[in-house]
C-alpha cells in the first residue's frame, strides 16, 4: 500500500469513527497497518489507533499501539514524531493509574531538543502530568501543571484543551473540597463547548457535564447533578464510551447514597466497579469501593464495610493515592471507636495524620486541615494553597509555607 492509498485509508477510517462505527474502523487501520510501508501513514494511523482505544476504555490496547508508535517514530528519526509518540505512551500509562511513569514520560516530552512541545503539544504534556500528580495526590504540583497548561491554551487560542484542563481543575478542586470552584472550572469548560464546540467531538461535552453533575452532588443539588448526569451518560452510551459510562454509573450510585436509596445505589456501585474493572482504572475501582463502604456503613454492616475499605486500600497503596488512603484510614477509624477495638484504631489514626502530612494537606497559615469540609481556597503564584480567610485576614503577600521551606539552618 503507498503513501497516497494509506492517507485515504486513514480518512476512511476517521469517517467511520465519527460516525459511529468503530469496529469497521479498526479493521481499516489495521488492514493499513498490516500493509503500508509508508513510515508516515503507519505512524498517523498508530496515533488513530491510540486515540479509539483510549475512548473505549482499551487500554491495555492503546499502551501496546504507543509502544510501536515510538519505534516508528524512531525509524523515522523525527523529534517531533518523537515527542507525540511519548505524549500518547504518557496518556496510556495516565489511563493504566501508572501515574509515576506517566510523568517520567512527560519530562522526556519536554527535555526532547528541537520540537513543537513549546506551541503545539506542551499544554497536553502538563496537562497529563498534572493528572498524574494529581493521582498520587501530590496537590501543589498538581496544580502548577494545570496552570501551565492552560497558559498553553490561552496563549495558542486551543479552546479545546483549555477545556479539558478546565475539568481537570473541576476534579482537583472536588478533592480538596473547594466545591464553588469545583463546578465553576467544568462550568467554564461547558462554555467552551457551547461557545467553539460545533465542530468537535461529543465527548467534549459529555466530559463536562459529568464533571459538572460530579459538583452539583458534592453541593447537594441532586436534581441538577442526576440531569447533567443522565446528558452525559446519553452520549457516553451513542459513543460506546465505556470509561465514561463507568464515571456516570458512579456518579448515579453516589447521587441516590446521597438521597439514602441504598437499595438503587448498590447496582450502580456493581456497574460501575464491573467496567473500572474490565478497563484497569484502578482508581476509579477505590472510588467505586469507597462509596460502596459508606453505603455498608449507614445499613450498621460494618464487617462488610471493611471488607470494601481493605479491598480499596490495597489498590489506592497500588496507585500511589494518599488522598484516597486518607479517606479509608478515616472510615476505619470510625468503625474501629464505634467496635472498641483501641489497637485498631490507633493504628488508622497514625496512618491518617501521616497520610494529611505527606499530601500536605493543611492551612499553612491556621493549621487546619483542608479538605476536611467545603470551605473556599485560594492558590498563591506558588500553588501552594490556603483557607481564603485566612489570606484575607493575614493580608499575607509572600506565601508562608515556601518561607519556611526556605529558611535553612546555618553553620557557626
Amino acid at each position: 500500500m503507498g503513501q497516497d492509498q494509506a492517507k485515504q485509508q486513514i480518512e476512511k477510517g476517521l469517517q467511520l469513527y465519527q460516525s459511529n462505527q468503530t469496529e469497521k474502523a479498526l479493521q481499516v487501520w489495521m488492514k493499513v497497518l498490516e500493509k503500508s510501508s509508508d513510515l508516515v501513514g503507519r505512524f498517523r494511523v498508530l496515533g488513530c489507533l491510540v486515540t479509539a482505544h483510549s475512548e473505549m476504555g482499551r487500554y491495555k490496547e492503546m499502551l501496546k499501539f504507543a509502544v510501536v508508535q515510538i519505534d516508528t517514530a524512531r525509524e523515522l528519526e523525527d523529534a517531533n514524531f518523537l515527542l507525540e509518540s511519548y505524549l500518547n505512551l504518557a496518556r496510556s500509562n495516565e489511563k493504566l493509574c501508572e501515574f509515576h511513569k506517566t510523568i517520567s514520560y512527560c519530562k522526556t516530552c519536554l527535555g526532547l531538543p528541537g520540537t513543537r512541545a513549546g506551541a503545539q503539544l506542551g499544554g497536553q504534556v502538563s496537562l497529563s502530568m498534572g493528572n498524574a500528580f494529581l493521582g498520587l495526590s501530590l496537590f501543589q504540583k498538581a496544580l502548577e501543571s494545570f496552570e501551565k497548561a492552560l497558559r498553553y491554551a490561552h496563549n495558542n487560542d486551543d479552546a479545546m484543551l483549555e477545556c479539558r484542563v478546565c475539568c481537570s481543575l473541576g476534579s482537583f478542586y472536588a478533592q480538596v473540597k473547594d466545591y464553588e470552584k469545583a463546578l465553576f472550572f467544568p462550568c467554564k469548560a461547558a462554555e467552551l463547548v457551547s461557545d467553539y464546540g460545533k465542530g468537535w467531538s461529543l465527548k467534549y461535552r459529555a466530559m463536562s457535564q459529568y464533571h459538572v453533575a460530579v459538583a452539583y452532588r458534592l453541593l447537594g443539588h441532586l436534581g441538577s447533578a442526576m440531569e447533567c448526569c443522565e446528558e452525559s451518560m446519553k452520549i457516553a452510551l451513542q459513543h460506546g464510551d465505556r470509561p465514561l459510562q463507568a464515571l456516570c454509573l458512579l456518579c448515579f450510585a453516589d447521587i441516590h447514597r446521597s438521597r439514602g436509596d441504598l437499595e438503587t445505589a448498590f447496582p450502580r456501585y456493581d456497574s460501575a466497579l464491573s467496567i473500572m474493572t474490565e478497563i484497569g482504572n484502578r482508581l476509579g475501582q477505590v472510588q467505586v469501593l469507597l462509596g460502596v463502604a459508606k453505603c455498608w456503613m449507614a445499613r450498621k454492616a460494618l464487617d462488610k464495610a471493611l471488607d470494601a475499605i481493605e479491598r480499596a486500600q490495597d489498590l489506592a497503596e497500588e496507585v500511589g493515592n494518599k488522598l484516597s488512603q486518607l479517606k479509608l484510614h478515616c472510615l476505619s477509624e470510625s468503625i474501629y471507636r464505634s467496635k472498641g477495638l483501641q489497637r485498631e484504631l490507633r493504628a488508622h489514626v497514625v496512618r491518617f495524620h501521616e497520610c494529611v502530612e505527606e499530601t500536605e494537606l493543611y492551612c499553612g497559615l491556621c493549621g487546619e486541615s483542608i479538605g476536611e469540609r467545603n470551605s473556599r481556597l485560594q492558590a498563591l503564584p506558588c500553588s501552594h494553597i490556603f483557607h481564603l480567610r485566612c489570606l484575607q485576614n493575614n493580608g499575607t503577600r509572600s506565601c508562608p509555607n515556601c518561607r519556611r521551606s526556605s529558611l535553612k539552618p546555618g553553620f557557626v
